[in-house]
């Protein structure tokens, strides 16, 4: 059973509110969920959607067709009617003799109660619709409204005239809460992992799409006695978390591509003083402010040459919601341990979209701290020790008793003393760049490959393309001889599985979120290997799997 639902309207009509009391009651009758967000950059008017894919089988991505359309106003029956399926079915104000329209009532019921809770008429129409009770929609309007409780009881009555006001057209079967799963938006996840990862310190300015991830650790400040500032701008925001991450404690940041341009001089500071910090970048289509609630995947090449000159870093992109939790536990442990920023590449599909995963394992995760013992500190301390790997001794200020610590964003020498002798430059970013090294060597993941063992096609894509590719592997599948490579990590680039591939006869498929094709041109700098074939898209919006299957037939046979 795969099912589309979309709910469309204007801004101001509460469809956020729609999407959330859905998903949370699809996922208690243990249904597997993907939704997406499609939204203008807008408080009132305009026309945005969401869309909700419910399935008894695990969803990767979004489904193209409409099974059922929640029209809020007119315009949206007249945009998303040519998307509807053949059997689909739209509820809407509408009044139509056409076998597809049902026609409710809903702003003359909310009038009734309480003309603002429009939406939640809508709400109690679907599940009547699909065959499902409201009990459980019941729970899901008292947790969405707690903080509202004046208001619950209005809604729960526009629960009920909704659901009494239409017939059961679907026969969905309640498959029983399942407590081995949980429901994710991308940005929460990065948030989880993040304080999962031991983060104590997290600063940014509100940028879309990244700002629920600031919303998210904010919620859990007094809980976990962490401190989370909102700054002025992103410059404050990347230098105010180094200066937390120089007085010992986690630090982050987060923005967009935007922002990020912003801090790249404070990437840089962290490059030459060595100082952990992870900066998590939502992508959305630029430049400047280009479409700012939109998706893509055009910061790559930006994030892995941030800054003037060469210094160690790390971009590595984490593939859906589940896996943002552990890739940025992950970035935590690895910022610490090579004393140098790491950038997560994430981005609007990801971040705004919510998937059912599983419930989140952490019985091997292992916070790993890289702080020097006081105790092996003899004589004067040497921030910026020669070592055989390239990784000093670090310390916070006070930590040690007859020593300060220092840095400097000047190039210095051991005790982080201003330099500009030529032979101690050498040696400086001769140890910088063993950091790296180790690092290639033993902490980077090689893309994960799935496919037939002598594939003829391979679909090669990075960070969030990895559902959709998935999906639209299993449709070419019954026609094409094709495997699909999905890697998370990006700068240093692993290239030992990628190059064994293709050492083969197979064409090598590159699938991008942007206009330049940036992956295929790093794998080309890096190795020599190029694209036989690159499927790419810049529109602001996700690949679904149909998507793929359609352009890649399109591009091999050409």
């Amino acid at each position: 059973m795969d099912f589309n639902i979309v709910i469309a309207g204007e801004a101001g009509q509460g469809l956020k509110t729609v999407e959330a009391m859905l998903t949370k009651t699809f996922s208690r009758h243990g249904y597997y969920l993907y939704s997406t967000k499609d939204y203008m950059s807008r408080v009132r008017g305009g026309h945005n959607f969401m869309q909700i894919r419910i399935s008894d089988q695990k969803v990767e991505g979004p489904d193209e067709g409409i099974d059922l359309l929640l029209a809020l106003n007119d315009e949206s029956v007249e945009i998303h009617r040519s998307e509807m399926n053949e059997d689909g079915t739209i509820l809407s104000e509408v009044e139509s003799d056409k076998d597809e329209m049902i026609y409710i009532d809903a702003r003359g019921m909310a009038k009734e109660v309480n003309p603002r809770a429009v939406n939640t008429v809508y709400v109690g129409a679907a599940f009547k619709i699909m065959g499902l009770p409201t009990d459980q929609a019941e729970e899901a309007v008292k947790e969405h409204f707690a903080k509202k409780e004046s208001v619950i009881d209005d809604n729960l009555e526009l629960l009920k005239k909704g659901y009494e006001a239409v017939d059961q057209l679907y026969n969905l079967k309640d498959l029983g809460k399942k407590e081995d799963r949980m429901v994710i938006d991308g940005n929460s996840a990065v948030g989880l992992g993040a304080l999962l990862g031991g983060l104590s310190y997290y600063t940014a300015y509100p940028m879309s799409p990244s700002t629920v991830i600031l919303h998210y650790v904010a919620g859990k400040q007094e809980e976990l006695g962490i401190v989370v500032e909102q700054s002025e701008d992103e410059i404050a925001s990347i230098n105010m978390a180094l200066g937390g991450s120089y007085a010992g404690m986690r630090s982050m940041t987060g923005t967009s591509g935007g922002g990020l341009a912003l801090m790249a001089e404070g990437v840089g500071l962290a490059g030459i003083t060595e100082t952990p910090i992870v900066i998590a970048d939502v992508q959305r289509p630029g430049p400047a402010t280009g479409l700012p609630t939109r998706t893509g995947q055009g910061d790559l090449l930006f994030a892995v040459n941030i800054a003037q000159d060469e210094f160690p870093l790390m971009v590595l992109a984490p593939k859906d919601q589940e896996d943002a939790v552990y890739q940025t536990f992950r970035a935590m442990n690895l910022a610490d341990k090579y004393q140098i920023p790491v950038i997560i590449l994430s981005d609007q599909f990801i971040g705004d979209g919510s998937k059912t995963i599983p419930v989140i394992d952490t019985s091997e995760m292992k916070i790993e701290r890289h702080l020097v013992d006081p105790a092996e500190v003899e004589g004067e301390y040497k921030r910026y020790k020669y070592t055989e790997d390239g990784i000093s001794p670090r310390a916070y200020p006070g930590q040690l008793k007859d020593n300060i610590v220092l840095l400097d964003s000047d190039e210095h020498d051991e005790y982080a003393h201003i330099v500009e002798d030529g032979e101690i430059r050498d040696k400086m970013v001769a140890k910088r760049t063993k950091k790296m090294k180790k690092l290639a060597a033993e902490d980077l993941l090689e893309p994960e490959y799935t496919g037939p063992d002598a594939p003829d096609y391979i679909l090669v894509g990075w960070g969030s393309t990895a559902g959709p590719l998935r999906e639209g592997r299993k449709i070419l599948s019954d026609e094409y001889n094709v495997g699909h490579l999905e890697f998370n990590d990006l700068w240093p680039l692993p290239t030992k599985k990628l190059e064994e591939l293709a050492a083969t006869d197979a064409k090598l498929v590159f699938v991008e979120n942007n206009a330049g094709a940036q992956f295929d041109r790093l794998v080309r700098s890096e190795t020599g290997i190029k694209a036989d074939y690159n499927i790419l898209k810049d529109d602001g919006r996700p690949f679904s799997g149909q998507e793929i299957y359609r352009r890649f037939k399109e591009e091999v046979s050409k």
